[in-house]
């Protein structure tokens, strides 16, 4: 293990041992790398490290801090692979994120009474309401379609209620985009069937039918799948 590997080794079991929680400020420099047994520059090196995965933030004069480890930073460096990935290997990509988003849509039906799924599920049905209103305007614009699509699926995998499955759904769908764009200005007819797909999923859970929601997702999403299929066999 190089000595770098030892500070980032050493400080994430500091915090699963609570010797750091969320928001602590590290110990100085001089003392936590001898704590690590380690010179000062490995210690500077596997803190960026960790800077780098949203474990640690460093603040201008006040030293360095553990962030809120909030799933959303964590899963954030995800989504550079997922877009490299994506580049050359969209359909793999594609295929994940039909696996999580099913599972996303199924637990959204199940909490549609809750009160913190509400609004969660309002910002789904604004989302949905305003892509309507592009197609309804007759001079389609992708790009908003497109992003009244990411709003959809994020506050749908919000209401979930699983943090670390909607920050995955996130680095997922949003380093994704391109294809679905792709997708709506080159498929005829490709944005009014997804905007009929978007409507009969929200349908599905908020009505609480589990089953429903999740069949109704991943049909939606292999239709994605089949035109990047198509598109790899063109």
């Amino acid at each position: 293990m190089s000595r770098t590997d030892r500070v980032v080794d050493g400080i994430t079991r500091m915090i699963l041992d609570g010797e750091l929680r969320a928001g602590d400020r590290l110990p100085v420099e001089k003392d936590l790398a001898a704590a690590l047994d380690v010179s000062r520059g490995s210690l500077r090196e596997g803190v960026r490290a960790l800077e780098a995965l949203g474990v640690l933030e460093a603040r201008q004069g006040a030293g360095t801090y553990v962030t809120s480890l909030d799933p959303s930073l964590l899963v954030g460096p995800l989504g550079m692979v997922v877009e490299l990935q994506a580049a050359g290997h969209a359909l793999p990509v594609h295929e994940v994120r039909r696996t999580l988003e099913t599972e996303a849509a199924g637990l959204a039906a199940r909490r549609a009474d809750d009160h913190a799924a509400s609004s969660a599920l309002a910002a789904a049905r604004a989302a949905l309401d305003d892509a309507a209103g592009v197609l309804a305007s007759g001079d389609v614009d992708h790009e908003r379609l497109l992003e009244a699509d990411i709003a959809f699926h994020r506050a749908l995998a919000d209401a979930a209620g699983n943090p670390v499955l909607a920050a995955l759904v996130e680095a997922l769908a949003g380093r994704t985009a391109r294809h679905r764009l792709w997708r709506g200005l080159t498929d005829d007819g490709a944005d009014a069937r997804t905007q009929r797909e978007h409507e009969a999923v929200l349908d599905a859970v908020v009505a609480g039918d589990v089953e429903r929601a999740r069949v109704r997702m991943a049909a939606h999403l292999l239709e994605v799948e089949d035109f990047l299929r198509r598109s790899d066999d063109a």
